[in-house]
């Protein structure tokens, strides 16, 4: 039986520490990374919601390193939105340049009302390579 690992990236936030989740865990193949915002190194939001985004990205690319996946490993987006309609513009500006071209992953976007004074957070599913 495998046993679920928990993945911290170097330099953990303290999100982490305070909330008391890690970061993803992975099972056998599977990484199943946890909300990721923009946050700067000590938890707090970052103000400007381009960058809010952009470091979420940068947050999730740090973890799914520390799991030994890449962007082009993920299996399922799940993203959420504290405002879509007025976010949705500058969100798909971010992701071309996160996913220039095709394949693009498959990506589920909601809308919510509250993420802990954030605009943003995503979570994914990745496949961890095979060597």
């Amino acid at each position: 039986m495998t046993r679920n690992e928990p993945i911290f990236p170097a330099g953990r936030h303290a999100l982490y520490e305070t909330h008391g989740y890690s970061a993803a865990i992975r099972s056998g193949d599977l990484v199943f990374v946890s909300g990721q915002v923009g946050s700067r190194q000590d938890g707090t939001p970052e103000p400007d919601f381009e960058k809010q985004v952009q470091t979420a990205f940068d947050n999730l690319v740090a973890v799914l390193d520390a799991a030994g996946c890449g962007l082009e490993d993920i299996v399922d987006i799940t993203t959420f939105h504290t405002d879509p309609e007025r976010q949705f513009e500058t969100v798909m500006a971010v992701k071309s340049r996160i996913f220039p071209a095709a394949p693009y992953p498959n990506w589920t976007a909601v809308g919510v009302n509250w993420l802990s004074g954030f605009d943003f957070e995503i979570k994914v599913i990745a496949r961890r390579p095979t060597a």
